[in-house]
């Protein structure tokens, strides 16, 4: 089957938290996802724009949103970050194809727990929000680690969706300086064993950096005792 392909045009380009972007492009017609799903990006190298290689987004909108929403971390020499900084500019056009993956919310009954560092939080957007618009009741807790306050965005659409939906709760977790805002000094992984009651009915979502989610998933394995059916992983690079 021919992975469908799409020309898009960039309506955003934002940096919310240091060394984060935030981008945004209009939705092409005919793009159909579930929330979780990712896209590839064709993305020029900056020294080379004839060398073209894909690289992978996670869809941080909802279906039923009129545009595209990524957030992508910068890397010391990587292609997507360099491409970001220095060619992508509002009104470009580009092509990017998907979507894909299978980091999909599981239709149960459990209890849902989503851990995320940094530009992991993407899918958990368009899945939460997306669970809630349905009428989602299970209880759901995202834990969103950061180093600083500095390093927080979004967290403000999290926390007005806490006070309309009594069954979301939101977690800030900072491992690094203390900051003046509501939220727990340390990592994930300090805090959310004491939101698991029934490891068989709680289901855990990692999602961020390498590291962050081999740490979260071992320790939802073999710490906490939930079934390996119960843990979903995605890292990024």
């Amino acid at each position: 089957m021919v992975t469908p392909s799409y020309t898009i045009v960039c309506t955003r380009k934002e940096l919310v938290a240091p060394n984060v972007y935030e981008l945004r492009f209009e939705k092409p017609a005919g793009l159909l996802f579930k929330p979780g799903q990712f896209l590839l990006f064709d993305v020029p190298l900056v020294q080379n724009p004839t060398d073209i290689q894909p690289r992978a987004c996670s869809i941080a909108s909802t279906t039923d949103e009129q545009d595209l929403l990524f957030v992508v971390k910068l890397k010391q020499g990587g292609r997507m970050s360099e491409w970001i900084v220095n060619i992508l500019t509002v009104g470009q056009v580009i092509t990017m194809k998907g979507p894909f993956g299978l980091f999909l919310l599981r239709p149960n009954d459990h209890n849902i727990l989503f851990a995320a560092t940094g530009a992991g939080i993407a899918p958990f957007r368009s899945q939460i929000l997306h669970a809630l618009k349905q009428g989602d009741k299970r209880a759901m807790h995202l834990f969103f680690g950061v180093r600083s306050i500095q390093d927080l965005f979004w967290h403000t659409e999290f926390e007005s969706l806490q006070k309309r939906h009594s069954n979301f709760h939101l977690h800030l977790c900072f491992s690094g300086e203390h900051p003046n805002v509501a939220g727990e000094i340390g990592r994930i992984q300090k805090f959310l064993p004491h939101f698991i009651k029934k490891s068989e009915s709680t289901d855990l979502y990692v999602c961020g950096a390498p590291d962050m989610v081999t740490d979260i998933k071992k320790m939802g394995l073999e710490t906490l005792g939930l079934p390996k059916q119960n843990v979903h992983a995605e890292g990024y690079i």
